[in-house]
């Protein structure tokens, strides 16, 4: 018996729809960090891109818990001398709740090639209606 490695020839992927209406933002970016990687899987490979697709919807609804909506910041900076741009994420979370989605999904996915092909596979959507409906997703629960 040999193990069993994924590659691109051997690899289906699926679609799941996360709903983060009332869900701490933290908890579903883990549940979609986990299917952009595949680790629900049981033919998980670390060094492949083995993930499934996700669809998060109702992303302005997330909800930041404690103080974080008033002390955390996004901050980017331009590479110029006071080039530092911040952002408090309550402005975030009420202009571009997919990009703060999206930077905590980011977030918790290794640093390497194999990222960078995962967010092609994150759709995000500030409401509850999406245009994948052809993919038959299936709904995943964020606990």
């Amino acid at each position: 018996m040999s193990t069993f490695m994924a590659n691109k020839g051997n690899i289906q992927r699926k679609w799941y729809v996360l709903d983060a209406a009332g869900k701490p933002l933290g908890k579903t970016a883990v549940a979609a960090a986990t299917i952009l990687r595949g680790k629900h899987k049981p033919e998980y490979t670390p060094h492949a891109d083995c993930g499934d697709f996700v669809i998060v919807i109702n992303a302005d609804k997330a909800v930041l818990t404690g103080k974080k909506l008033e002390q955390k910041y996004y901050r980017r900076h331009s590479g110029w001398v006071g080039g530092l741009k911040e952002t408090k994420y309550r402005l975030l979370m009420q202009d571009k709740p997919e990009l703060a989605v999206r930077l905590a999904v980011r977030g918790m996915l290794p640093r390497n090639i194999v990222t960078k092909d995962s967010l092609t596979r994150l759709k995000i959507y500030r409401g509850d209606s999406h245009p994948h409906a052809a993919q038959k997703p299936e709904t995943w629960t964020v606990e």
